[in-house]
């Protein structure tokens, strides 16, 4: 199996992250033009911006955390020769439930469905550690 397939999902994370990026620069455009922030005291203070703002800023924060766990499993995964199909439908999962989450924390932003889906995430990073040191035990 051709051991670079695991840096789609990776790519796959890195888009979604941009993404989310625009996201926040485009609502926070339309606030600036609404007139509904003081852009004096949102240079200081994030939590001065509309919650539409703050909601997606709190999922971009969300993009730095348990996303590097990925990245240093599927490098891990690439560097120790692990990479199968087990580590390729894990590393997908993981990426869609990434876009699945973010579409729920920046739209109706329902806990309860956010925490789930989130909770899917961790358990397939679990699962890709486990894969992880069972590839690297099995080196040496």
């Amino acid at each position: 199996m051709n051991a670079t397939l695991i840096f789609w999902p990776v790519l796959a994370q890195v888009v979604l992250t941009i993404l989310v990026f625009i996201l926040m620069g485009v609502r926070k455009a339309k606030s600036v033009k609404a007139g509904t922030v003081n852009r004096k005291a949102a240079a200081l203070d994030n939590r001065v911006w509309p919650a539409d703002v703050v909601q997606v800023s709190n999922n971009i924060a969300n993009q730095f955390e348990t996303p590097i766990l990925f990245y240093v499993l599927c490098i891990v995964l690439y560097i120790s020769g692990g990479v199968g199909v087990a580590a390729l439908v894990l590393a997908w999962a993981y990426s869609l439930s990434r876009y699945a989450h973010a579409f729920v924390h920046t739209s109706s932003n329902y806990v309860p469905t956010r925490m789930r889906i989130f909770l899917f995430g961790i358990l397939v990073l679990l699962l890709m550690t486990l894969l992880a040191g069972f590839e690297l035990a099995s080196l040496g």
